[in-house]
């Protein structure tokens, strides 16, 4: 706010935009694209042996310390209940992280999906072209004299004129 020079009161500019104001109510932004991207990559990750591997060594870590550790170092008793509480909170985790991976592979191949067929029809239409192209140029070479037919025309002139000398000759 601002003081005014006239009234001395404290004024809202309304010729300007408010700033937020931090509050309660203030929510954290985040990008989404770099959201995306590290949802990928953990799902990717959860895809691979690597992380069956040492999901296992993790799982057989943790039942040995619970079993075979004096009682005073162990954590979780025997139905490892905070072990299926971990591995259900990283299954909650994985799974939409892994949906929204699909989700973003899925709108890649839709856009890959759509510039083939813009590139498909783009070369339908020039082998068309090329088509009516060739059709024409075979026409057009229809209507041209060959070498062959300028040959047998010579041929035949030559025979009228040899024909008409020896006409010529015997008169």
């Amino acid at each position: 706010m601002e003081t005014s020079p006239i009234t001395g009161s404290n004024r809202v500019r309304l010729d300007q935009p408010r700033t937020a104001r931090p509050g309660l109510l203030t929510l954290p932004s985040y990008d989404p694209e770099a959201f995306g991207v590290l949802s990928e990559r953990i799902a990717r990750f959860l895809g691979t042996g690597r992380f069956i591997v040492w999901m296992t060594v993790v799982i057989v870590v943790w039942v040995l310390w619970n079993t075979m550790l004096p009682p005073a170092a162990r954590f979780d008793e025997y139905p490892f209940i905070f072990l299926t509480l971990v591995l259900s909170l990283q299954a909650s985790y994985a799974a939409p992280l892994i949906l929204l991976a699909q989700n973003r592979q899925d709108n890649r191949d839709r856009v890959n999906m759509e510039q083939d067929r813009a590139r498909s029809d783009r070369n339908i239409a020039d082998t068309e072209y090329l088509a009516r192209e060739v059709a024409a140029l075979r026409h057009g070479l229809g209507e041209v004299a060959t070498r062959d037919f300028i040959r047998s025309e010579l041929q035949s002139l030559l025979k009228e004129i040899d024909e008409r000398r020896d006409a010529a000759e015997s008169l």
